[in-house]
């Protein structure tokens, strides 16, 4: 008897105790645990489950397209090519509109412009083009020929600033050929290296850039006129690789750019692209012109 009126007692006591818990504001605080600064008796809200999540706003923006632009247009019409560079905001820009698809003014197989690319997967259109304007460097070697008329001048000042540099002066030993020219030499280098060399060493009629007129092999004149395969270790062959982009001209092939280019490295072959687009090539790191403005690699002939 004594045993039940207690645990009667101790059941009223704890629902008297539950109860007035109740009445605290206290029940729904959870177990209090010791030595944290929160009173007791005091009830924590919870955050409220996210029952759904906004909505996501897209907004397409259309590409820039240069071309549309007036000042483009002008100097796309007067025919010079670094004003159109300058056009489009400098040589950086124009790379970055073109590699990007966002040009379509620009026409990089356009033979008579500074930005044409030639390789074995980008022939020249027409196939047998020729310059319209020719001009003869200051120095050059026996049966060089000619080049275009701007890079010509160019390299009359690429060989002015070497020779002041202190490395000698410049000389071109090969530049301008045309399409029937690449026929013999194309096919003198496949009777004597065989097909697969002769395609490392020289171009198809039609797929040369020697043929634009905007490149240059060339020589080395410190103390006598060295030949283009010395030209690559001497002191105007490293002053060349190093300076060259403020004259216009870039290295066209150089060394580990095989599977690219398609070619041997050639530290003698220049190609002049315009003091724009040959600052931009070098500021930006570039190493060939299909990297420069987007296009493929093109280690082989098409067909």
């Amino acid at each position: 008897m004594t045993f039940r009126l207690y645990v009667t007692i101790g059941l009223a006591v704890a629902l008297i105790g539950a109860l007035w818990a109740l009445a605290d504001g206290s029940a729904g605080a959870g177990p209090v645990v010791q030595g944290t600064a929160e009173p007791k008796g005091v009830a924590v809200a919870m955050p409220q489950a996210a029952t759904s999540l906004p909505s996501v706003q897209l907004h397409a923006t259309a590409a820039s397209n240069p071309c549309a632009q007036a000042p483009v247009q002008q100097a796309l019409a007067s025919g010079g090519d670094d004003a159109v560079v300058a056009a489009f905001g400098g040589g950086a820009a124009f790379r970055a509109a073109v590699a990007a698809g966002s040009a379509p003014c620009i026409d990089l197989s356009d033979p008579n412009r500074d930005w044409v690319v030639v390789n074995k997967a980008r022939p020249l259109n027409p196939l047998a083009f020729a310059p319209t304007s020719f001009g003869d460097p200051a120095l050059s070697v026996d049966g060089a020929g000619s080049l275009r008329s701007d890079a010509a001048h160019a390299l009359d000042q690429l060989s002015a600033a070497a020779d002041a540099a202190g490395v000698g002066t410049i000389a071109l030993a090969s530049g301008y050929r045309s399409y029937d020219t690449q026929v013999q030499t194309y096919s003198g280098q496949i009777a004597t290296y065989g097909q697969a060399q002769g395609d490392a060493l020289s171009a198809r009629p039609g797929h040369s850039e020697h043929q634009t007129g905007l490149a240059a092999d060339v020589v080395s004149c410190a103390g006598g006129c060295g030949s283009i395969d010395s030209f690559g270790g001497t002191a105007a062959g490293a002053w060349v690789a190093e300076n060259g982009w403020q004259y216009g001209f870039i290295v066209r092939y150089v060394a580990g750019q095989t599977p690219v280019t398609g070619y041997d490295p050639e530290p003698w072959h220049l190609r002049y692209v315009g003091v724009p687009l040959a600052t931009a090539y070098h500021d930006g790191g570039f190493v060939t012109l299909e990297q420069f403005f987007g296009l493929a690699a093109a280690p082989a002939y098409l067909g």
